[in-house]
């Protein structure tokens, strides 16, 4: 399993043990959670000769419209929210849409819960809970609400992503116990300086799981949806699109949407249409 991307190298798991490898040439570019196969090309460094079949990939956009492996194997994605920074409702959209066309599971985390303004995003919260999706609130603090979350991250590869300042690292730290002896051992694995903070790393949660932790993962976006697939990334829109009068109906001011004539009647909630409608927008920007 590749766990960190180490300089120029790749570390891959083998059995307890890193061995930093370098890819062949003609493979895709290898993402953290891939399994491959390898092979020894000198004590503690080996060549990754295949990318196995992944069950999912999760993707951020990169340069001349072109998109680049963020980490694969993904079973679910975690978004933490706060009420400390101003919780960003648009971006979590944007996430589970994603999420919703990638084939992975997507739940929220509510961290700060010691703070009294977190009973403000109750209402929002709901409407998640409503439609399936899974939520949880913690505080690293007064470390609230792990016990739960802890069982279900077992048996599964896990990301957090959300907001800066939100405590994506410090629900981290709490999961991973010897976070740092682990992120150590992987700089001192490098033949090309220090491990960075800033690259996805794969750790293995003490209470069962693995967890990625990519700061970098906060910033995957749309690149890779059109607005058919933007639409199917709501749920709730799902069961209503047969229904519009029109095939190519895009769910604004179109004659005959049961999706808008659902947000005006509450069928379904006003405030997720009204930003999928600022998603759209900001996709033909």
């Amino acid at each position: 399993m590749v766990v960190a991307h180490l300089g120029q190298g790749i570390a891959v798991e083998h059995d307890n043990e890193i061995i930093l490898c370098q890819p062949l040439r003609r493979l895709e570019t290898v993402a953290v959670g891939d399994k491959v196969m390898w092979s020894q090309a000198a004590p503690g460094q080996g060549r990754i000769e295949t990318i196995l079949p992944r069950r999912s990939l999760l993707t951020r956009p990169a340069r001349n419209n072109k998109t680049r492996p963020v980490a694969a194997n993904i079973d679910t994605v975690f978004v933490v929210i706060a009420a400390q920074p101003a919780c960003d409702f648009l971006l979590i959209d944007q996430y589970f849409a994603v999420c919703e066309n990638s084939g992975i599971a997507a739940a929220l985390i509510l961290n700060k819960i010691d703070l009294d303004q977190s009973h403000a995003l109750d209402s929002e919260l709901e409407v998640y809970r409503k439609l399936g999706y899974s939520t949880y609130k913690v505080s690293t603090k007064t470390q609230f609400g792990f016990d739960e979350l802890k069982r279900d991250l077992q048996n599964r590869v896990s990301v957090l992503t959300g907001q800066s300042g939100v405590g994506k690292t410090s629900i981290t730290n709490y999961l991973v116990n010897d976070r740092n002896l682990k992120t150590n051992t992987l700089s001192e694995s490098s033949k090309h300086g220090r491990h960075t903070t800033t690259a996805a790393t794969l750790y293995h949660i003490d209470s069962g799981g693995d967890l990625i932790d990519s700061p970098g993962v906060a910033i995957f976006g749309l690149a890779d949806l059109d607005n058919r697939q933007l639409a199917q990334g709501y749920r709730e829109f799902n069961a209503l699109m047969g229904k519009c009068k029109f095939n190519d109906c895009r769910h604004h001011e179109d004659k005959g949407c049961a999706i808008r004539e659902a947000a005006q009647n509450g069928e379904i909630a006003l405030s997720r249409y009204q930003r999928y409608l600022r998603l759209t927008q900001k996709m033909s920007l």
